[in-house]
C-alpha cells in the first residue's frame, strides 16, 4: 500500500457519484457556498486579466512613443543611422512583448472559461439555485450563456495579435520610409 496521503484521494472511475458528491458537500458545505466559490474565482481570475492587459498595453505605449519619437529624429550627424537601426528594433520588441504576453492572457482566459463552465453546471443542476441566492433571478440567459461573458474578454484576447500586425506595419513602414529616402 501506498504511503503518499495524496494517492488515497484521487478519484477514479470506479469512485461512485455520491462519493464524489459527499466530498463536495463537505467541502463547499451548500451549493451557495459553491457559487459563492466559483464567483470570487472568476472575479480573481478576471482581475488578474485585467491587471495583465493593463501591463501589456502600458508598455505598448511607451514602445509606441519612443518609435515616434524615434522616427522625427532629424539629426543632421547620425539622424539617418538611427531612424534607421532603432525603428526596427523597437519593432522587434513589440512583437516580442505580444508573443511573450499572449499565453498569460490565454492562460488566464481559458481558467476564466473554466469557472464559468463549472457554474454554469451548477446553476443548470441546481435549477432553483439563483432564486435562493436572493429573491430575484440572478442569471438571465443572456448573462449566463458562453457568449455573454466571452464577448467581455475579446478585447484582452484580441490587443496582443492587433499590436502584433500594427508592430508589423509600423517596421515596415520605417524600413520603406528610411530606405527610399521619403520626406514629410
Amino acid at each position: 500500500m501506498d504511503s503518499n496521503p495524496a494517492s488515497s484521494t484521487i478519484i477514479t472511475s470506479s469512485t461512485s457519484v455520491s462519493d464524489a458528491q459527499t466530498a463536495d458537500a463537505l467541502l463547499f458545505g451548500s451549493p451557495k457556498d459553491r457559487l459563492d466559490f466559483y464567483r470570487k474565482e472568476i472575479q480573481y481570475e478576471t482581475a488578474i486579466l485585467s491587471n495583465r492587459t493593463n501591463a501589456y498595453l502600458s508598455a505598448q505605449s511607451f514602445l509606441v512613443i519612443a518609435f515616434a519619437s524615434s522616427m522625427a529624429n532629424l539629426n543632421p550627424e547620425w539622424g539617418k543611422l538611427f531612424t534607421l537601426v532603432v525603428p526596427p528594433f523597437l519593432t522587434l520588441l513589440g512583437l516580442i512583448s505580444s508573443m511573450h504576453a499572449w499565453p498569460g492572457i490565454r492562460a488566464a482566459y481559458e481558467i476564466i472559461d473554466h469557472w464559468h463552465f463549472k457554474q454554469s453546471q451548477l446553476l443548470h443542476s441546481q435549477p432553483a439555485m439563483g432564486l435562493a441566492y436572493d429573491d430575484s433571478p440572478l442569471f438571465s440567459e443572456h448573462e449566463s450563456s458562453e457568449k455573454g461573458y466571452r464577448k467581455s474578454l475579446l478585447f484582452s484576447m484580441r490587443t496582443p495579435w492587433l499590436f502584433s500586425v500594427f508592430w508589423l506595419l509600423l517596421g515596415a513602414f520605417s524600413i520603406y520610409a528610411q530606405t527610399t529616402d521619403m520626406a514629410f
